[in-house]
């Protein structure tokens, strides 16, 4: 943040083995940047990712959303949780779950996701496979704002790779992979160093970075 002594507080949503998460947390080790993953959530008792966040001593809990009755109430739990880490930012690094409005509200302008496509191509699910059907020649990743619309919230930084004539969908998923780990350590990164502005046009600012494309 821009306070030298003050650390970005980061609370980090996971449904599964959390590969993001992961690196995420080995690159503000690594650098060191000026943010702390203050916990580490999951919708799932069986993630992966809780293990792995647990053998690294970071606090992690679990809101098992089938144990609620409906959307609502899972995310108004979800809320209180996160809420009491007092995050600066929340990140959605593989979480699998559709947040309703009420719950991205509370954290407008905070709530991070990372996509894989290109937005604002293929929302949803099986974009890879999609990005096949359509004969395109390169693919890639997103990570962007999160508003109630659905994989449509303003864009921070992207990240693409080729689409070769021979690839399955998980041979492409493979590929991306790392290159979704580089873009949203960066966006890390400059969420730390406090240089990200969400602008009232919708638009981002990143200071000092024009151009917010990483190319495998």
């Amino acid at each position: 943040m821009t306070e030298s002594n003050k650390k970005c507080r980061l609370v980090i949503l996971i449904s599964g083995r959390g590969s993001n998460m992961q690196s995420i947390v080995e690159t503000i080790k690594s650098k060191p940047l000026p943010a702390e993953v203050v916990a580490v959530i999951a919708n799932k008792a069986d993630a992966q990712g809780i293990q792995w966040a647990k053998d690294q001593g970071l606090v992690t809990e679990i809101v098992e959303h089938k144990r609620f009755a409906d959307r609502q109430q899972f995310d108004k739990k979800l809320a209180q949780v996160i809420h009491q880490y007092e995050p600066d930012y929340v990140l959605l690094a593989g979480f699998m779950r559709i947040l309703t409005p009420e719950f991205v509200q509370q954290f407008e302008g905070r709530l991070i996701n990372i996509h894989p496509s290109l937005l604002p191509l293929f929302p949803g699910l099986h974009t890879h496979q999609q990005a096949i059907d359509a004969e395109l020649q390169w693919h890639g990743c997103t990570v962007h704002f999160v508003t109630p619309v659905l994989d449509h919230g303003p864009i921070i930084a992207q990240g693409i790779v080729p689409v070769h004539h021979d690839d399955t969908a998980e041979r492409l998923a493979e590929r991306l992979l790392p290159i979704e780990h580089h873009v949203y350590n960066q966006v890390v990164q400059w969420l730390a160093e406090g240089r990200v502005r969400l602008l009232p046009n919708g638009r981002v600012q990143v200071s000092d970075q024009p151009h917010r494309a990483f190319v495998a």
